[in-house]
């Protein structure tokens, strides 16, 4: 039973639905992790997409860059799509908080949520592909005789792992991000919208 905004949960106990506060704090949350996935993406990209290091050995120069490792360069495609992901839906939130408006369209929310989850699992395999490679640069594999690279190559090694760590921020907001937006698609299919329930 519902009148005034106020529902009853079984036990008896008030419960009030006060949509237009929870719309709100979700955009706005929504349109922080998005500003967040663009600010980061960008450094992520940047910090690795930039990073070489040049070391002489017996008069020969050898130069480490990104495009060195397949999984480095797939992390910095994974984080230049989030972030110009994240910078198109950034502004479309902007524009529905200025107008006022939430998602009641079902195929724009499936849409929204589809892309989102697709960031999602791009950015945490880029993060886990890279992570894996940044561990055998930095310790090596003595049973299949790969050593450590990181010894050799310190700046560009400190450098790959800020970007990893900026990376894995991108990441971890993709899915809070994805989450919320299944959130906004399945409340859509939600049943309490002028339902009277007996208990």
């Amino acid at each position: 039973m519902s009148y005034l905004g106020v529902g009853v949960s079984p036990g008896t106990v008030p419960v009030y639905h006060n949509t237009k506060v929870l719309d709100r704090k979700i955009r706005i949350t929504e349109l922080v992790l998005r500003c967040v996935i663009l600010g980061l993406g960008v450094v992520a990209a940047v910090l690795i997409g930039t990073d070489s290091q040049v070391l002489e050995i017996f008069s020969i120069k050898k130069k480490a860059k990104f495009t060195d490792m397949k999984a480095l360069v797939f992390l910095v495609i994974a984080n230049g799509l989030a972030a110009g992901y994240s910078l198109i839906h950034g502004l479309r939130c902007a524009v529905s908080m200025s107008r006022g408006s939430v998602i009641f369209s079902k195929p724009l929310a499936w849409a929204i949520f589809s892309g989102d989850q697709v960031m999602a699992y791009i950015t945490v395999a880029a993060v886990a592909a890279a992570g894996q490679s940044a561990v055998f640069a930095k310790l090596g594999q003595p049973e299949l005789q790969w050593m450590k690279i990181c010894n050799m190559y310190g700046k560009f090694c400190n450098q790959v792992g800020e970007g990893i760590a900026s990376a894995f921020v991108v990441s971890l907001s993709m899915v809070v991000l994805s989450c919320i937006s299944a959130f906004s698609l399945f409340r859509l299919y939600g049943g309490n919208k002028n339902k009277s329930t007996s208990w």
